[in-house]
């Protein structure tokens, strides 16, 4: 789909609660997850977390962006690695009787693949918490990094630096390479890692030719009945990466984003000691975050 096509089916009011007749088996900050019996349906609501709480108000449409935002990114990544996706997805929605075409741009039916237990997190520039991390001690998540870079600055190389998958409404923990290999096993971590910085090299070329620095993101990956590696959930989107505005990017303050970091100052700036319930958004926060949401699609999409 085009971006105009996209942005012109977008609803007014965030749609938070998703009801549908096929069994929950799971749901997450944003995903629900519906069991087709054959395959998986997976469904972005518009709702939005911080610090891993849910907030009060959604972002409409903010779940047909990210879904559509991660199809495209499925569609230039299948070179590296294979996708959750089933083939023909138009025809899957129709042949399960998903016909309400909001549905449809918020949805995926994808494969049952056995969840990677580790979150693949690769940074290419110093910010967020890895920039906190650098200040106290000169590492980020136990790696060594070069004595005097400033915030935002460009790592010599892009950096794995992998968590836990903690419970819902827990913190993921950073881990190093043995333990997450003590989890996943030595040789599927070698490839995790791999694969992992493959992508993120691939996709921050290519957003940079949409005029945006991709300076960090987080990948999920799944394996099937014969150990193979796919990848799965969400790709690249505004809520599991850093974008930054490529015309407008200087090293040594913070640059202006187009993912939730903006939500996240608002946040910081109020008295929240960042557990439920959080604090109800502002009108205003919420049509900007939408608005930058949106012109992340548009950039890539064109």
């Amino acid at each position: 789909m085009t971006y105009s096509e996209i942005a012109a089916a977008l609803p007014q009011r965030a749609i938070t609660a998703i009801d549908l007749p096929f069994r929950r088996i799971a749901s997450g900050k944003v995903r629900e997850i519906f069991d087709l019996d054959d395959a998986l349906l997976l469904v972005a609501s518009d709702r939005l977390s911080a610090f891993d709480v849910i907030m009060p108000d959604g972002i409409p449409g903010k779940g047909a962006i990210l879904t559509q935002m991660s199809n495209w990114w499925f569609g230039q990544t299948t070179d590296i690695i294979q996708n959750h996706l089933l083939p023909g997805q138009q025809a899957e929605f129709e042949r399960r009787g998903l016909e309400d075409r909001d549905l449809q741009l918020r949805s995926m039916v994808v494969r049952k693949l056995k969840t990677v237990p580790i979150e693949c997190v690769v940074r290419g520039y110093l910010a967020g918490s890895g920039w906190s991390s650098y200040q106290k001690s000169g590492t980020v998540c136990g790696i060594t990094l070069p004595p005097g870079l400033r915030q935002a600055d460009r790592l010599p190389e892009p950096i794995f630096t992998p968590t836990t998958k903690a419970p819902k409404g827990e913190h993921d923990a950073p881990i190093n390479d043995a333990q997450a290999a003590a989890i996943v096993g030595d040789a599927l971590y070698a490839k995790l890692k791999e694969t992992s910085l493959a992508i993120f090299r691939f996709a921050h070329e290519r957003a940079l030719k949409a005029g945006m620095i991709l300076a960090d993101t987080k990948f999920e990956f799944g394996t099937d009945a014969a150990g193979n590696l796919w990848l799965i959930d969400e790709l690249l989107t505004p809520d599991s990466s850093r974008y930054w505005p490529a015309d407008s990017y200087a090293p040594g303050q913070s640059p202006p984003s187009y993912d939730k970091q903006f939500v996240r100052d608002h946040l910081l700036a109020l008295k929240w000691n960042q557990q439920p319930p959080a604090p109800p958004l502002p009108a205003d926060v919420i049509r900007r975050t939408q608005e930058k949401y949106l012109t992340a699609l548009k950039q890539l999409l064109g």
